[in-house]
């Protein structure tokens, strides 16, 4: 635990340091957890030691492909992205349903920005309904609350 907090606390930006506040701050929902660097980066790594980081990485990789401006770079990346989490079988296969998996794989024979909105959606319900309470009852979000209770005593 204290890597995560000292890698915190000693990084650079207008977010310096991990807060108290801040962190308690993650418990009030899913997306004011994910919109803090350093509750994204816990997040992730809660998920890794679970083996579950598929649905983070894939809801991830969607945020990134819709800035893509370039239609052909936006062509290689959905078919790669199909490849990686859509597909049956693939090697971060993410749970949807047999009516997206099938949209998606027609979708991305001429993909848009939009094309991945569907599952982005379904997995964005399931890290909320499923990881992310168990990320707040985690040892890891625990361990790091108690730690930066104690440093905020200590003054």
């Amino acid at each position: 635990m204290c890597r995560l907090q000292c890698m915190f606390s000693h990084s650079s930006g207008s977010e310096s340091r991990l807060s108290l506040e801040d962190t308690q701050q993650w418990s009030q929902s899913l997306e004011r957890l994910m919109e803090s660097k350093y509750g994204l980066a816990t997040f992730r790594n809660f998920l890794k030691s679970e083996y579950s980081d598929e649905n983070i990485e894939f809801w991830l990789t969607c945020e990134d492909y819709k800035k893509i401006k370039s239609s052909f770079r936006m062509s290689l990346r959905a078919k790669k992205i199909y490849e990686q989490f859509i597909k049956a079988e693939s090697p971060k296969e993410i749970n949807i349903d047999y009516h997206t998996r099938e949209q998606i794989k027609r979708n991305v024979k001429t993909p848009t920005m939009h094309c991945f909105d569907d599952a982005q959606r379904i997995v964005y319900g399931l890290m909320e309904r499923d990881s992310y309470p168990r990320f707040l009852r985690s040892d890891i979000y625990r361990t790091l609350l108690e730690s930066l209770a104690a440093d905020a005593t200590k003054g």
